[in-house]
C-alpha cells in the first residue's frame, strides 16, 4: 500500500514508483498528478506521434532553452528529460 503523501500528490503509488526510479520529487509529483488528472499524454498521443510544431509549443511552454534549433527527435528528448 502506498504511503499518503498528502493532498498535493494525487497518485501516491505512481509517485513512489517514480521516486524509486530516481526521479526528483518535483518531477514525480508532476507526472503522478498529470496521470491522475488524465492529462499525462496530451491528445492521447505519444511524443513521437506529435508534430514538430506541437512539440516546439510544448517545449516553449515548459521553458526548454535552445528549442528553435532542435530537430523533432531532439525536442522529444528534451521534453522527456525536462524536470
Amino acid at each position: 500500500m502506498a504511503r499518503d503523501h498528502g493532498p498535493q500528490i494525487k497518485d501516491d503509488k505512481l509517485y513512489e514508483a517514480l521516486r524509486k526510479q530516481g526521479d526528483s520529487a518535483e518531477k514525480a509529483a508532476r507526472i503522478a498528478n498529470a496521470h491522475a488528472a488524465g492529462t499525462l499524454h496530451p491528445r492521447g498521443q505519444k511524443l513521437e506521434a506529435r508534430s514538430k510544431d506541437d512539440l516546439y509549443r510544448e517545449a516553449r511552454k515548459i521553458g526548454i532553452a535552445g528549442r528553435s534549433s532542435m530537430s523533432k527527435a531532439e525536442l522529444v528528448k528534451a521534453i522527456r528529460g525536462h524536470g
